[in-house]
C-alpha cells in the first residue's frame, strides 16, 4: 500500500477528514453551513501541531519528508481554501433570523437576485482558486528557501490560508452577538483574505507563543458557537 501512515502525518489525515465532514455537512439541507465552523476550526488545530509532531522524528527519509509536505498542503487546501468557500455557497440557502439572543432559526434566502448569487459565487470560486496558488507559491519557494538556508522561515509572504480558522468562526461570533447580515459579510472577508493570500504583503511567522494565543482564542470560539447553537438553542 503506497503512502505513509505512522504518527508523523495523523493530524494531516485527522485534518483531511475533519474539512471533508464540513463539507459534506455544510452542502446538505438548511442550517448546517454553521456547523462546518467546528470542523474549520479543528482543522485549525491540527495544522498548528502536524509540523511540529513530524519533526520528532529522527530518522525520516526525503521522500517521507516531501510526502509530509505535500499532504499538508494538500488537507490545506481542502481545510481552509474549500471548506470555507462551501460554507459560503451553504450561506446562499440559508442564514439566521434572530427574534431576541438567543433564540433564532434558520431560513431560507430565495429573497436573493440572480445576479447576487452569481456574484458571490464567483467570489467563492475565486477564493478557493487563491488558496490554490498561495500553496502551491510557498511549496515552491519553501523547497528553494532550503537549498540556501536552514532552520524554519522567519517571513510568509501572502497571508497564510490557515488564518481562516480564526477569521470565520470570529465573524459568526460578531453576527450572533450583533445581529449584522451574516451572508454579505462573510463573502466580503471570503474576498478580502483571497486577496491577501495572492498579495505580496510580508506577514510574520507566529512565534510558538503566538500559535498558543491563537489556539486559545480558537479555543474560545468554538466554546462560545457550541454554546449558543447547543446549549442556549435549547
Amino acid at each position: 500500500m503506497i503512502g505513509y501512515y505512522d504518527y508523523t502525518v495523523i493530524l494531516t489525515y485527522f485534518s483531511m477528514i475533519s474539512a471533508t465532514t464540513g463539507i459534506m455537512l455544510c452542502l446538505n439541507d438548511i442550517g448546517h453551513p454553521y456547523l462546518g465552523m467546528f470542523f474549520l476550526m479543528f482543522c485549525g488545530l491540527c495544522d498548528a501541531f502536524d509540523g511540529k509532531v513530524a519533526r520528532t522524528k529522527k530518522n525520516r527519509t526525503e521522500q517521507m519528508k516531501k510526502f509530509g509536505i505535500q499532504i499538508d498542503s494538500l488537507s490545506d487546501l481542502v481545510a481552509f481554501g474549500v471548506l470555507p468557500a462551501c460554507i459560503g455557497i451553504a450561506m446562499l440557502r440559508s442564514s439566521i433570523e434572530f427574534l431576541t439572543f438567543p433564540h433564532f432559526h434558520f431560513l431560507h434566502l430565495a429573497d436573493k437576485s440572480a445576479e447576487i448569487k452569481v456574484v458571490l459565487t464567483l467570489i467563492a470560486i475565486l477564493y478557493a482558486m487563491a488558496a490554490l496558488i498561495r500553496l502551491a507559491y510557498f511549496n515552491v519557494t519553501e523547497e528553494e528557501r532550503q537549498q540556501t538556508e536552514e532552520g524554519v522561515r522567519k517571513t510568509y509572504t501572502g497571508l497564510p490560508v490557515t488564518s481562516a480558522a480564526l477569521v470565520f468562526p470570529t465573524i459568526l461570533l460578531i453576527h450572533i452577538f450583533s445581529s449584522l447580515d451574516l451572508t454579505l459579510l462573510y463573502f466580503v472577508f471570503l474576498a478580502i483574505m483571497g486577496f491577501l493570500f495572492v498579495s505580496e504583503v510580508q506577514f510574520k511567522k507566529p512565534t510558538t507563543k503566538g500559535i498558543l494565543i491563537m489556539i486559545g482564542i480558537g479555543c474560545i470560539e468554538a466554546a462560545a458557537l457550541a454554546f449558543v447553537f447547543v446549549i442556549m438553542k435549547r
